[in-house]
């Protein structure tokens, strides 16, 4: 009988499945009830072939296009289900033969257990002894390191990887089959635990009990594995290398291990809890893409080099007490539930850049000696940094940081956590700073708002001056694009470029052919890209700029008020000197009127305590302390100067020579606000008769120099001291309005920083 699948042709095929015959197609032979697939042809042996029906051909052709879709829209899978071959049961047999045949891999012998079903389970109890005995034996007693081969293997049951290595001691004599740079790799870690024993020792008065650890020399493959039950791994020092990437942790793995060498678990996969605890990492670490699915620790943790978590997520995740002695890369990580880097040490840089925390986030009592990049990173919950240090080189770069105030928080201590939030540029992150700042304010940190505020003030200045001074892109000229920076072809492609319509940012310039990223930064703070500007629009910048930056060097913009009280200290000092020295010292002859040894001594003194006072409250809480005494004697120095040249230089010989250019209401004698008095006596006479002139002969007549000043510029004294008007020389009445102008202008800011820096005051104001 011929079977169904047997060609409609007594001659056998060839030239593959149709043999000489040109056409061939696939029949449904239909005998009774059950339909047949027969392979038919044109031959000279066949006169006639029965055609499918429709319906059939089409279900043919529609399996026939799935089949090829799945294969061309998936041909990594395709091709990795062809190359990869199915796994097999570890024998006993198979085993002893990789053990006695170990292949060379990267000039180290390694046992292949490659693409095995290797079963450790309770029931499988006969093949899991000898399993562990034979490779301990083949381990152990290798004069060379061997390593084992893992990858792509199925584990079932728990591997005890502890069991492969030698014991060692951590004190005492290495054991002889370890080399120099083994031992080496050893003592680092003894090291370690002396220094943990002796604070041991200091803080409970006791020895700790002696220590050993399972010594595994040769390189750990586990690429792709699959461990199905729980993966051991506690109280190993691997030597060499461990690459583990892609494998699949099926239940708890416990690793908490030395890894001597490079350890990489990219791409792994831990579906239960992950347990580093007291891990230490001596080479690079990588956990790239690796996923965290249970809870996962790494307290006490060690990363003497460059530790790689970029693209990770995470759930439930503790990683405090860590020393992270080289940087650490949390790129792009994903944070599911709490995290705490509480109580760690970072020694180089931070990377959170684009991480998202969906729950809170805390750094009690961390340390940062680096910067830390939060750029474009989302924090929805909670990000805490209380009692955190940074060192003089460490700050948090927010740069692009999602964050909304409404939803989230950012903790620290005050008047510290705001110093270190950095942002280089304002543009883009406007919108984040106003949040910052509200955040604070909600928590009533005045003084981290007002950092916050004072930063943005300073990047908006830096604007400013980029705009005055910089080279606009759409109206400058080859010339000056080559001056500034630009190579003759950059300099025509960004002509090229914005004959069309105009450049709108800066970043255009990268999309421009020939321009690279290191020419953008090296031009980026001297170009700008602006619309063609007018002149009173350049000086309406211009004095713009100049207002602000009175404000950031006085005050701080509002924000720091013993900044302001040391400025006016300094003010009040030097004006009181320049009137007792118009008031004291006026000719020498025909008749000398000057002051005596004894007041000018206590006249001196005065000054230079306050001048000292005022200088000392500016360098310690000014951030540019310079500057600020530079702004500070442009505005005092070059008026009262010229209008003291002015009066020396004419000489004075008018009526009253000899009577004080400044009187005093002698009625009363209390403290007084006088910010609605002007400077000067008015002309009615019954008004007058109660201001007497100050009585030169009285030892601490001084003092009265020093009152006027403070009436004068803070409009407040303790008694109503104002400038004579008859026979009263013009310069000396400009310099008494002068400083009354100057006045002005200091009590209102003044009074503005008060109000930003009183916390009761400053919430009446903001949530009115």
């Amino acid at each position: 009988m011929r079977s169904a699948l047997t060609p409609p042709t007594d001659r056998p095929l060839r030239g593959g499945a149709g043999g000489d015959d040109p056409l061939l197609g696939l029949e449904v032979w239909r005998r009774g009830n059950a339909p047949s697939l027969q392979w038919f042809g044109k031959s000279k042996g066949i006169q006639k072939a029965i055609a499918p029906s429709a319906s059939e051909l089409l279900t043919i052709i529609l399996a026939i296009a799935l089949a090829l879709l799945l294969i061309f829209s998936h041909p990594n899978s395709a091709q990795a289900a062809i190359a990869q071959p199915a796994r097999l049961p570890l024998t006993l047999e198979l085993l002893q033969q990789r053990i006695a045949n170990p292949t060379p891999a990267d000039g180290v012998r390694s046992i292949d257990l490659r693409r095995f079903i290797i079963d450790l389970r309770s029931e499988n109890a006969a093949f899991r002894d000898s399993f562990y005995r034979l490779l301990q034996i083949q381990l152990r007693r290798s004069n060379t390191p061997t390593g084992i081969d893992l990858s792509y293997s199925q584990i079932l049951g728990e591997l005890k990887f502890s069991d492969f290595g030698f014991p060692e001691p951590l004190y005492g004599q290495p054991t002889p089959l370890l080399s120099e740079g083994e031992q080496t790799q050893l003592q680092r870690d003894r090291l370690r635990l002396l220094q943990l024993s002796q604070l041991s020792r200091s803080l409970l008065a006791r020895q700790p009990a002696p220590q050993q650890i399972t010594v595994f020399r040769g390189p750990l493959k586990l690429v792709q594995t699959r461990f199905e039950g729980i993966a051991n791994f506690s109280n190993t020092f691997f030597l060499a290398r461990v690459e583990a990437q892609g494998a699949d942790f099926d239940q708890t793995a416990a690793i908490e291990s030395r890894f001597g060498q490079t350890a990489s678990f990219a791409g792994a996969v831990w579906r239960q809890d992950a347990q580093f605890r007291s891990a230490i990492f001596f080479d690079r670490a990588s956990f790239n893409q690796a996923q965290f699915q249970g809870s996962t620790t790494f307290q006490s943790s060690e990363f003497q080099k460059t530790a790689n978590f970029s693209q990770a997520s995470f759930h439930h995740a503790n990683f405090s007490r860590i020393q992270w002695q080289g940087n650490a890369d949390f790129a792009q990580t994903r944070w599911q539930a709490a995290v705490s880097f509480d109580r760690s040490r970072f020694q180089q840089s931070v990377f959170f850049s684009d991480a998202v925390w969906s729950d809170r986030v805390t750094f009690y009592e961390s340390q940062f000696s680096q910067p830390v990049n939060l750029r474009g990173a989302s924090i929805l919950d909670r990000a805490d940094f209380g009692d955190a240090s940074f060192g003089k080189s460490a700050y948090l770069n927010v740069a692009g940081l999602q964050f909304s105030a409404d939803r989230a928080r950012i903790l620290g201590n005050p008047g510290i956590v705001g110093r270190v939030l950095s942002v280089p540029t304002l543009r883009g992150n406007e919108t984040l700073l106003r949040n910052l700042v509200r955040n604070f304010r909600l928590q009533e940190q005045i003084t981290d708002a007002n950092q916050i505020e004072y930063t943005t003030e300073r990047l908006r200045l830096q604007e400013l001056k980029q705009r005055l001074l910089g080279t606009n892109l759409n109206t400058a000229s080859i010339e000056q694009l080559r001056r500034i920076g630009f190579s003759p072809d950059q300099a025509a492609a960004i002509l090229a470029a914005r004959s069309p319509q105009p450049l709108r940012n800066l970043t255009d310039l990268l999309k421009l052919s020939g321009i690279d990223l290191a020419t953008y930064v090296r031009v980026r703070d001297r170009v700008v890209v602006t619309q063609a500007r007018s002149i009173p629009s350049w000086l309406l910048d211009a004095v713009h700029w100049l207002g602000l930056n009175l404000l950031l060097l006085l005050s701080q913009y509002g924000t720091n008020f013993w900044l302001i009280f040391g400025v006016g200290l300094v003010a009040i000092a030097y004006f009181g000197l320049v009137f007792w020295l118009v008031d004291r010292c006026r000719r020498r002859i025909p008749q000398p009127i000057l002051p005596n040894f004894s007041e000018t001594v206590w006249m001196l003194s005065g000054f230079s305590f306050l001048t000292l006072s005022g200088l000392a409250a500016i360098v310690r809480t000014s951030q540019r302390p310079g500057w600020t005494i530079a702004c500070l004697a442009l505005v005092l120095l070059p008026v009262p100067i010229a209008l003291l040249t002015v009066i020396y230089g004419r000489g004075r010989y008018h009526d009253l020579m000899n009577v004080s250019y400044f009187e005093e209401e002698g009625t009363l004698r209390q403290l007084r606000i006088v910010i609605g008095r002007l400077p000067i006596l008015p002309r009615y006479e019954m008004f007058r008769e109660r201001y007497l002139p100050i009585l030169w002969e009285r030892r601490w007549n001084w003092l009265n120099y020093f009152d006027f000043s403070l009436n004068n510029l803070l409009k407040i004294g303790f008694n109503d001291i104002r400038l004579r008007d008859r026979a009263l020389p013009g310069a000396i009445a400009t310099l008494a309005w002068y400083q009354w102008s100057l006045g002005l202008l200091y009590i209102a800011l003044l009074l503005w920083t008060l109000s930003r820096t009183i916390p009761g005051l400053n919430l009446l104001i903001y949530f009115k």
